[in-house]
């Protein structure tokens, strides 16, 4: 039987555990470029001040100090709320804050209680099981304000190697890989850093193997355009890719930062 997270003592009832706080400044600038230029993201951010949600940003707030400054180009009047479970994190980062833009407050999946239209979980699901992790996903998505997404996802400590999940009220929606593209010897070594829900299905006979299996594929036959540069066979890999029947989302663009975005079906564990 799965074990349930447990609410952190005290008043808030904070749904959770600690994380470790590891964070470092630009550490989460992968995820935060992404949602600044995707579509959906900025759909659920263009009614008057939207709240948006960085879910334990750790021992410092400055991925969150990031996040909203970042937000506040695509979205004048955003407002961001960083929870933490941890009361003197939360104590730590209020020298940060800029009421009513920027807050922070005691909380865990339940959101402390806020509706926010899009939520950002980066690096706080790994210490629980898959289970646990669906089960927070659930939790998180029913306190949303309706519309609004969910990015859950995983990063290396200095933020080269990421992947995330977007989700909406139906359940997840796509996937993304983002990465240094002169930072891997392959795509499939950003598997290290898969989201819970997908970090133990890669293996044979799973979606989520056989997508870092043909993406290594297509980074092969791409190897001639590293005359040109990582980033060029980067995109000629997921040219490749999207070629041969990979429902690839996202365009050149995107594909030129080191990001790939998929329909979440090509890699649902079976």
């Amino acid at each position: 039987m799965a074990r349930v997270p447990r609410l952190a003592a005290g008043r808030a009832r904070a749904l959770g555990a600690p994380t470790r706080g590891t964070t470092n400044p630009n550490r989460l600038r992968r995820v935060d470029r992404w949602m600044v230029g995707s579509a959906v993201v900025r759909e659920v951010l263009s009614g008057p001040e939207p709240l948006v949600v960085d879910l334990g940003y750790g021992a410092t707030p400055v991925t969150t100090v990031e996040m909203a400054a970042r937000l506040r180009a695509v979205c004048a009047g955003v407002r961001v709320l960083g929870l933490e479970i941890d009361p003197e994190r939360v104590e730590a980062a209020k020298p940060s804050a800029d009421p009513p833009r920027l807050e922070f407050r005691r909380g865990g999946f339940e959101l402390a209680g806020a509706r926010p239209v899009l939520v950002r979980a980066f690096n706080v699901l790994r210490q629980y099981t898959e289970a646990e992790s669906a089960s927070s996903w659930a939790t998180m998505l029913d306190r949303l304000a309706p519309g609004g997404l969910l990015v859950e996802g995983t990063c290396d400590e200095i933020g080269r190697r990421c992947a995330w999940v977007t989700l909406d009220a139906t359940g997840p929606r796509t996937f993304t890989v983002a990465c240094l593209p002169s930072g891997v010897e392959r795509p499939s070594d950003v598997a290290e850093r898969l989201p819970k829900a997908l970090i133990h299905r890669n293996v044979p006979g799973e979606r989520v193997h056989d997508f870092l299996s043909a993406l290594d594929a297509c980074w092969a036959t791409a190897a001639p355009f590293a005359a040109f540069g990582p980033r060029a066979r980067w995109v000629e890999a997921a040219r490749l890719l999207a070629e041969d029947g990979w429902p690839v989302l996202d365009t050149r663009k995107r594909w030129r930062l080191g990001e790939l975005t998929l329909d979440w079906s090509a890699v649902a564990p079976r």
